[in-house]
């Protein structure tokens, strides 16, 4: 069953990993970048402000900066306990696998911290905002999506490791959410 899996794993990461082309390739290389993102979290942060006035929003940033360290450095941690190498660093599979500008990141990629960090902002700040905006969380979720294929395309992660890693993200993102919540109720 688990070999199963993981062919169906591989299979289908090499389906996603080799659709594209070189203007594709420059377009996930940047929407993998962290710092491209940062016009579009300033504009979050502006939207929260917005809504939610300095003081929530210092709060928020204080819930965004504990699901971030809960995010990053858990999957981090899975990464290391699980010890599954990423599909660049996989000998059977190096061959097959489309690198752009060859990057591959660490040697470890279950689960993927991309997407654990995105789709745990994504909800946590998507659910908030959509107290205004009822689109924010469903347009959050397909930023988040974006993000995580990228990951695949650029040849550092299986789709289970993205999975992976938005399940944790959205746990993480709830709990955040609740978070916040609760030090409202006071």
């Amino acid at each position: 069953m688990i070999d199963q899996l993981e062919h169906l794993d591989t299979t289908l990461f090499l389906l996603l990993n080799g659709i594209g082309n070189e203007t594709t390739d420059i377009l996930m290389y940047w929407i993998s970048n962290k710092l491209v993102w940062i016009p579009f979290y300033a504009l979050l942060l502006g939207l929260l402000v917005n809504t939610f006035g300095w003081k929530k929003t210092g709060t928020i940033a204080l819930c965004i900066i504990i699901l971030i360290t809960l995010t990053d450095q858990g999957s981090v941690f899975i990464k290391n306990l699980t010890a599954r190498y990423r599909p660049c660093h996989n000998l059977d599979l190096i061959e097959q696998v489309h690198l752009v500008n060859n990057y591959c990141g660490g040697q470890f990629g279950f689960i993927s911290s991309h997407a654990a960090n995105t789709f745990g902002i994504a909800v946590l700040v998507g659910k908030l905002l959509a107290i205004r905006f009822k689109w924010m969380l469903p347009l959050l979720i397909c930023w988040a999506t974006l993000v995580s294929y990228s990951r695949i395309y650029l040849g550092a992660h299986y789709p289970a490791d993205i999975m992976g890693g938005a399940l944790y993200g959205i746990f993480f993102g709830y709990l955040a959410n609740k978070l916040f919540h609760l030090t409202q109720s006071r």
